[in-house]
C-alpha cells in the first residue's frame, strides 16, 4: 500500500482514495508508513523491522525523512466498517484471528496497537484509538490518519458521491441492494447498509438480495430501526458452495422473481 501510494505521490497526485479492507497484515499501517520514509524506533533507539510484533516496543517516531508531497496532497480512506483500532471489537480481536493468529497472538497485537496509538499521540499530536474505522485493514486506517491525516470515509458514501445516486434514486419506489452475507457486520456501515439508508431518507421501499441471510427481521427492528422491508437469500435449500457457484444464476434469477411477486402483492399493494 505505501509503495502505491509512494508512487502516485511521485506522479504528482493531489488527491488519493485508499480502500482499506481484505489485508493480510496487523500492524497498524506500520509498513505503509515505512514505504513513505517513516522511521520508528524502540525504547533503546534500535530502528524496528516490519510486522505487528514490533508495535508492542514501539517508543518513537520520526518524520525527518517522509515523502516531501504528503503534506500538499489530501488522502481518504475508504472504509466499509466502523471498528475501533483496539478492544473486542478492534483490529486484532475481529481480523488477526481471520489471518492465523491464535489467542495469545491476538492478545500481544491488540497490546501493540494500543502502544501504537499512544506513541502516534504523543509523537505526531493524532488521537486514532477511538476513530471509528481505525480498526479495518488490520488497524491500517489508524495508519492512514496517522501518517497521512487522511480523513476515513465510509466506502459506500464516496461511491454514491461519486455517481450521484442520490439524485437518481430520490424518487424511485424500489430500491434493491445486498451482499454475499447478509449479517450484523451488514450495519456496521458496508454498502447495503449505507444504500438502505440514503434510501430510507426518502421514503423509499428497501429489499436486499443476498447469498445468505444470518439475520432476523426482529433483530432488524429492534437493533437497526426497521432498515429493510424484506431480506432474500439466493439459496433455496442446503447446499455444497460448488453447487450454489454452478446453479447462481438460476437461482438469482428465481430470487428476483419472488422479490418482485412480494413487492407488488405485498407491499405495493
Amino acid at each position: 500500500t505505501g509503495e502505491l501510494i509512494k508512487k502516485a505521490l511521485d506522479m504528482g497526485c493531489n488527491k488519493v482514495i485508499i480502500g482499506i479492507g481484505g489485508s493480510a497484515t496487523n500492524d497498524g499501517g506500520l509498513g505503509m508508513a515505512q514505504a513513505l520514509g517513516y522511521k520508528f524506533y524502540g525504547s533503546k533507539g534500535r530502528l524496528l523491522g516490519l510486522g505487528g510484533k514490533e508495535l508492542t516496543v514501539l517508543h518513537k517516531i520520526n518524520t525527518s525523512g517522509i515523502h516531501p508531497a504528503i503534506s500538499s496532497c489530501k488522502f481518504y480512506a475508504a472504509c466499509d466498517v466502523d471498528n475501533l483500532l483496539t478492544g473486542k471489537r478492534g483490529a486484532a480481536y475481529v481480523y488477526a484471528p481471520q489471518k492465523g493468529a491464535d489467542s495469545s497472538m491476538v492478545k500481544e497485537l491488540d497490546r501493540g496497537l494500543s502502544n501504537f496509538a499512544r506513541v502516534v499521540k504523543k509523537d505526531l499530536g493524532r488521537e486514532v484509538e477511538k476513530l471509528k474505522g481505525a480498526g479495518a485493514a488490520g488497524g491500517l486506517g489508524a495508519g492512514l490518519a496517522a501518517f497521512l491525516n487522511a480523513r476515513i470515509r465510509p466506502g459506500a458514501d464516496i461511491i454514491i458521491e461519486a455517481t450521484h445516486l442520490e439524485d437518481k434514486i430520490k424518487d424511485a419506489d424500489l430500491v434493491i441492494t445486498g451482499e454475499g452475507t447478509m449479517d450484523r457486520q451488514t450495519f456496521f456501515g458496508k454498502s447495503a447498509y449505507s444504500i438502505a439508508k440514503l434510501a430510507r431518507k426518502y421514503n423509499i421501499t428497501v429489499i436486499t438480495i443476498n447469498g445468505s441471510v444470518l439475520i432476523g427481521r426482529e433483530d432488524i427492528d429492534k437493533n437497526y430501526s426497521g432498515l429493510t422491508d424484506g431480506n432474500f437469500s439466493i439459496i433455496n435449500k442446503p447446499m455444497e458452495l460448488a453447487e450454489a457457484l454452478r446453479t447462481g444464476k438460476k437461482l438469482l434469477k428465481n430470487t428476483v422473481k419472488e422479490l418482485i411477486t412480494f413487492y407488488l402483492s405485498v407491499i405495493k399493494k
